[in-house]
């Protein structure tokens, strides 16, 4: 682990999220001894795997006390106030843009803001709660910095949000899932163009996982609420965010801040 931290965390990162999903997709299609309902206590792998494997390989390569300590870092603010307002509102402006384009077009669209029941919202809030911030320490928080020392901003970027969303592949056979019928190509550019937004924000707030993880959270708890379009009508969104944030802040940092790099 020592030798390879970057390759073992994507290993367990990759193997105990899928032991998680994986009852799930195989009740889906049809095996029934993994359809006894408590298969989905399961569900908790995928929601830590990310933050569980880098925990896993910095206590090997720190111990647990210095591990421990690495991981409370990861959470303090080191930047203006501002960001967090950003963190907050830009996804439900991404999401508003994503619907109007649907709408303009003729996509298929999401049912219009209004129309989500308060248990519909709470439940997408506290599911997102629940996920998306130990994702974050995994994705962004651990190997993003590390890429970042040895690559550029736009190159570590691409490696992550590649393996980003190769890690979602399970849901595409979850067949009671939703995203099981998303086109799968347009999904995964539209993923790692989403990335750079991701990196633009952690490199902007000195490497704040909070910063991140508010992101995520308010991404997945908007969409419901406000409706969002078609995936591709995401994707273009998605793809034109990243090549204005590439276009103005550089390839190397990806932001007006240097790009945040391991210790």
């Amino acid at each position: 682990m020592k030798k390879h931290p970057l390759i073992w965390f994507y290993v367990l990162a990759f193997v105990l999220s899928w032991m998680g999903w994986a009852p799930m997709v195989a009740a889906s299609q049809g095996v029934s001894f993994f359809q006894h309902p408590a298969f989905h206590f399961l569900l908790i792998l995928p929601a830590v795997g990310p933050a569980l494997a880098a925990f896993l390989v910095q206590r090997n390569a720190l111990g647990h006390a210095r591990a421990s300590a690495w991981f409370r870092s990861l959470w303090r603010w080191r930047a203006n106030g501002l960001w967090l307002f950003v963190a907050m509102i830009l996804p439900a402006l991404l999401l508003l843009a994503d619907d109007g384009i649907a709408r303009a077009l003729g996509w298929s669209a999401s049912a219009p803001m209004g129309q989500t029941t308060p248990a519909v919202a709470l439940s997408a809030l506290v599911v997102a709660l629940l996920s998306n911030p130990w994702e974050e320490v995994g994705w962004r928080g651990f190997a993003l910095p590390r890429l970042q020392s040895r690559y550029t901003a736009f190159t570590a970027t691409l490696i992550v949000g590649t393996l980003w969303a190769l890690w979602h592949v399970p849901l595409f056979f979850w067949a009671d899932n939703p995203m099981s019928h998303y086109p799968f190509g347009v999904w995964f550019v539209s993923t790692v163009a989403n990335a750079f937004v991701y990196t633009w924000l952690f490199n902007s707030t000195g490497g704040s996982v909070t910063a991140v993880a508010v992101y995520h959270v308010a991404n997945n708890t908007y969409g419901p609420i406000i409706g969002s379009g078609s995936v591709l009508s995401n994707g273009i969104v998605n793809v034109v965010v990243a090549a204005v944030v590439v276009t103005v802040f550089g390839v190397s940092h990806l932001s007006r801040n240097e790009r945040t790099r391991a210790s």
